[in-house]
């Protein structure tokens, strides 16, 4: 059997757990330069007698304490009786002893340890289902149900033509679901009745959300009354489907506004006449019907797992999926439990765990906590905190608890796991059942570390105030808040953020609100998503609208900039990109500048893209960047790669995807100007790291430790783009390849998936192609492309861009010349009418011919450094680099000013690792001593490792008996993959 992704600790648990909704409380405590942290979970087992439960977590986060809150067991008899309900794995390995000594009630599962195989807790893809995860609680039961070959129904129960007319348990109903009477709203204040709550509409089947990986498919929080991303089906009247639509309750907007608003009323489906059952605006304008085929499947079956949408505009055929399976539910619900006894808590490793974190649970002298599900809309009331926050109560204005009103501590450990993150090891109550919702409350503080970092006012734009911000991608948020973190999971988030007066909070939610008198902010994800893209910034940073849905945000000295830069910019790249792959479904698409201490350029959170602040100097950058960002909101965001061993799934189709918009909204030569530059810096990568380097597959092989933020090079990007081009190339027509891509999308919107689901939905939309095995031409097969290492198959054509190319290739052959004339190489071109990506693209190739005779580097300078200095970083850094490279030290002193006046990490380190590769080392070192202050530690810490390794190779050039010098453990990256890759996740 196959091991287990190594990227993650919690692989041996999260496919045993289903993991429903999260909600963070956070209070920033900026003094001690920590979040405090409360986050309550809510899961359901899969299966009897569950394993230990395992979360990703990091040393920079201290776990105060771990609590359980249980709902109502789920009766056997209560729920439809599957042929495949609940089978037990197999029994694992025994358990060596530095494992977990388990209870001998529960079947040995040990936590992901060296000398304990993890192999029996892991599934790869293909592998059965381990159980059929029938959610008795949510509101959108179908989507959970199993309908494996045949149809089931529970006994003496009716047969219910809409699965949506099914009774579920109400917010304050436990138990399982068998009441002969339907609990409507006007019968019982605390009931909601059948399964179309007052936010769920009735009469539509919701779609099934395909998890290659066997995660099991998300149904939305517990109990939920607010409609969720996964309830809206395509043919509503949503967002999803209507492009012009914006949200009344828009993400970010509305944070002035002290009353909390009411959830939001989803409208009927379209077709349909009614009222929705509760008041509230809609949330979207009228829709553009799409038609849908729904299947509910719980194979690892990925042909049949899946939800098909056709492309309105499209004549080809959508990708096809079956009919769906006509599902029954038990019809009663029993009479209301306000409470559950808390059931004692074995110690499973008793001698491993600090005294002072066990509290005696025999009797659970615990006081009682009110609490009610999060998915009652945690934004309906103000959240008091910090005791709020400490007891991982969210108000409900209904007050109907569905879980015990007490809870019981869990006993947990930390154990060491690689050197970016730790295995949070709990304990769960031995009779917990199947499908039975609980919840875990974890206490905790997060410190500084790869996911939070604080910047001290100095390191601002304004200088006046503490800046913190997060950074997920790809496993850091691990050390944000304990999680599944891996993208094969998501779900939806809430969180209610305490911050000082004076500082704004944003997060990467759809929706949001503020309460001034309490300094309260809160969020809401109405969509699933992995952990990674939970973000979080808060600063002095203010507002302004650039577009009916789009505002930036940035310090109030980077304002204007930025406003100018992007006005009226966004709306249109959000309109290009719906018109190729479907309406924009996450309702505002905001920007925030952060500091130049942002480690990368940009990354796509949800509704909330990050991006540094330095990209604007460079128009034409910021407008790529900008766009691979949107880019990512179907591709990666919507639809994400389900293991980081196929990032390609996410950045490969989002690189297309922006350069399918850059040629709708700029043309086809400006796009293969840019391919061209990206191209030339992937051979340049090639040139270094060699043709034979594993890095260079599509489907990397992630070792055991290795740091999946480490496989983000220019392969991901490029080499994914090119094998998506060559599938374009191969059906003839760019426009019905992107009828391709929006059915795609729309398969397998909110899941994870692997490549086999793209290849397959491909071959299956154009089967004419599937007809003519292209899957296995010679030299280009599927596979190869897949795990061959070295450069592209195939490469584009970029003949349209030669209007912009031919100049740059001829101006290049004239500097580099034998014999040189410098005068017809200065006279062939006139440099300040080119664009920046033509100058960028010279300054490239003349990096790549360099050590240059110094006569040239004397012309160079003479003919364009002034020309230079006027332009941006992207240009002048490329001509500081060509100034160290061939070491012409009459302009020196420009690397000097240039490095005295950047903070950030991309102008930065690629000049130090020349200079420390060169005869500059002493000159490196002291513009470093007299610049470090104003460079975040972390970046301080790279740089003195790049220093101190130039000092060792200068050493051992002159004396190989000299011990090297010790440098910090911290890796640091190289200058290709911080300057020519866009590195945004």
């Amino acid at each position: 059997m196959a091991s287990a992704p190594p990227d993650l600790a919690s692989a041996s648990s999260f496919r045993h757990y289903r993991l429903h909704h999260f909600h963070l409380g956070l209070e920033l405590r900026p003094d001690a330069r920590e979040l405090a942290g409360c986050l309550v979970m809510e899961l359901s087992a899969l299966q009897p007698e569950p394993c230990t439960l395992v979360l990703d977590t990091h040393p920079a986060l201290s776990v105060e304490s771990v609590r359980c809150r249980l709902g109502a067991p789920c009766s056997p008899k209560s729920r439809p009786s599957c042929p495949q309900d609940t089978p037990r794995h197999p029994p694992c390995s025994p358990v060596s002893p530095s494992c977990l000594q388990h209870s001998p009630h529960r079947r040995p599962c040990s936590p992901l340890s060296p000398s304990c195989p993890p192999d029996t807790l892991y599934q790869p893809p293909g592998s059965p289902a381990p159980t059929c995860p029938y959610a008795t609680f949510a509101p959108g039961c179908p989507s959970s149900c199993c309908s494996h070959s045949a149809a089931y129904k529970p006994l003496d129960s009716p047969t219910f033509s809409n699965p949506h007319d099914t009774p579920c348990r109400s917010p304050g109903c436990f138990g399982p679901l068998s009441s002969p009477a339907l609990c409507r709203p006007s019968d019982s204040p605390t009931c909601f009745g059948p399964c179309h709550s007052p936010d769920t509409p009735a009469s539509f089947s919701p779609p099934v959300h395909h998890n290659p990986l066997d995660t099991p498919a998300y149904s939305g929080p517990l109990n939920s009354s607010v409609s969720h991303g996964l309830l809206h089906a395509p043919n509503l009247c949503s967002p999803l489907h209507s492009p012009s639509s914006v949200s009344p309750h828009l993400p970010h907007a509305d944070l002035d506004t002290p009353a909390p608003w009411s959830p939001p009323c989803t409208p009927e489906p379209c077709g349909l006449s009614g009222p929705c059952d509760s008041p509230g605006p809609p949330i979207s304008a009228p829709c553009t019907p799409l038609s849908t085929t729904y299947h509910c499947n719980n194979s690892i079956d990925h042909s049949s797992n899946s939800v098909t949408l056709s492309a309105p505009s499209c004549s080809s055929p959508p990708l096809s999926a079956p009919s769906p399976t006509s599902v029954s539910f038990s019809s009663s619900i029993p009479s209301c439990a306000h409470s559950i006894p808390c059931t004692p808590v074995s110690d499973s490793f008793p001698s491993q765990v600090p005294s002072e974190s066990i509290t005696s649970i025999s009797s659970c002298p615990f006081q009682s906590i009110p609490y009610t599900s999060l998915a009652n809309d945690p934004l309906s009331a103000p959240l008091s905190l910090p005791s709020d926050l400490h007891n991982g109560t969210v108000p409900d204005p209904a007050g109907s608890p569905l879980y015990s009103c007490s809870s019981c501590p869990l006993v947990f450990r930390v154990d060491a796991f690689t050197d970016y993150g730790s295995a949070l090891i709990l304990s769960v109550p031995d009779d917990l059942q199947p499908h039975q919702p609980f919840q875990v409350i974890i206490r905790y503080t997060a410190t500084v570390g790869p996911a939070v970092w604080w910047l001290e006012p100095e390191l601002t734009y304004g200088n006046s105030k503490l800046f913190v911000f997060t950074q997920g991608h790809s496993v850091c948020n691990r050390s944000f808040f304990p999680c599944f973190d891996t993208p094969a999971v998501k779900c939806t988030y809430s969180a209610t953020v305490k911050a000082p007066a004076g500082i704004q909070v944003l997060m990467s939610a759809t929706r949001s609100s503020y309460q001034e008198e309490e300094g309260v902010y809160q969020f809401y994800m109405e969509y699933p998503v992995p952990a990674y893209l939970v973000a979080l910034v808060a600063g002095d940073i203010i507002p302004a609208d650039i577009g009916p849905r789009s505002r930036v945000w940035a310090e109030p000295c980077l304002l204007p900039t930025a406003t100018s830069k992007l006005d009226g910019l966004v709306e249109r790249w959000l309109c290009a990109a719906e018109s190729l792959y479907g309406p924009y479904i996450w309702g505002r698409y905001d920007l925030v500048f952060l500091p130049p201490s942002f480690p990368i350029v940009a990354m796509e959170n949800p509704c909330l893209t990050f991006i540094i602040s330095s990209i604007l100097e460079s128009d034409e950058f910021l407008i790529i960047d900008v766009i691979h960002e949107i880019a990512h909101s179907w591709f990666g965001n919507a639809v994400t790669n389900a293991t980081w061993e196929e990032m390609w799934l996410s950045e490969g189709l989002a690189t297309y995807a922006q350069r399918r918009i850059t040629t709708e909204t700029y043309g086809a030569a400006f796009t293969c100007l840019e391919t061209a530059f990206r191209l030339d810096a992937l051979h340049r990568q090639m040139k270094l790291l060699g043709h034979d380097t594993p890095v260079s597959k599509l489907q990397v092989k992630l070792e055991l430790g290795v740091n999946p933020s480490n496989l983000m090079n220019l392969f991901t990007y490029e080499k994914g783009y090119c094998f998506v081009y060559y599938l374009s190339q191969l059906c003839g027509d760019l426009k019905r390849f992107d009828c391709f891509l929006q059915a795609y999308i729309e398969k397998y919107m909110f899941s994870s998936v692997v490549a086999q689901d793209l290849l397959d939905s491909f071959l299956s939309f154009f089967p004419e192609l599937q007809e003519k095995c292209v899957d296995s031409q010679e030299g280009l097969e599927f596979e190869r492309w897949l795990n061959a290492t070295g450069p592209p198959l195939a490469e584009p054509d970029l003949s349209q861009g030669s209007s912009f190319t031919s100049p740059v290739e001829t101006l290049c052959k004239l500097w580099t010349a034998d014999p040189f004339d410098a005068s017809v190489a200065v006279a062939s071109a006139d440099l300040t009418t080119w664009r920046t990506f033509q100058m960028v693209l010279f300054l490239d190739r003349l990096l790549d011919r360099s050590p240059l005779p110094h006569e040239v580097m004397v012309q160079l300078s003479k003919s364009y450094s002034s020309l230079l200095d006027s332009m941006n970083a992207e240009i002048r850094i490329r001509w500081l680099q060509l100034v160290v490279r061939n070491s012409y030290y009459p302009d020196l002193y420009k690397v000097r000013r240039f490095l005295e006046s950047q903070m950030s990490r991309m102008y930065t380190v690629p000049l130090y690792e020349d200079l420390c590769a060169s005869s500059l080392n002493p000159f490196a070192v002291e513009v470093f001593y007299q610049t470090q202050n104003q460079l975040h530690p972390n970046l301080r810490k790279t740089i003195q490792q790049i220093l101190l390794q130039g000092a060792n190779s200068t050493l051992s050039s002159t004396d190989p008996a000299v011990v090297p010098l010790t440098t910090p453990a911290e890796p640091t990256q190289g200058a290709i993959s911080l300057r020519d890759v866009n590195v945004s996740a």
